[in-house]
């Protein structure tokens, strides 16, 4: 099982393309780090933004957290 995956999150922002390969880069693994490009942010509230409507989007068992401009997904194992 990989420990850590790396997504890049550009301009178009979070669709339901991008989060269906966030659930299915969670079946193999525990871990995601989210880059945002720079075409996506205006700064670094822009990437919160991101990291809470991705949590909403994906449900409880997940956990985010924001260093600089990459957002770190955690699955956790139980709700």
């Amino acid at each position: 099982m990989v420990a850590i995956r790396n997504i890049q999150l550009g301009k178009l922002g979070v669709t339901d393309n991008f989060i269906e390969s966030l659930k299915n880069q969670f079946k193999t693994c525990k871990n995601v780090k989210i880059s945002v490009l720079p075409s996506a942010r205006d700064g670094k509230d822009s990437v919160k933004k991101y990291s809470t409507e991705i949590l909403e989007k994906l449900g409880k068992n997940y956990y985010a957290r924001v260093i600089g401009f990459t957002i770190a997904l955690k699955r956790l194992r139980r709700p």
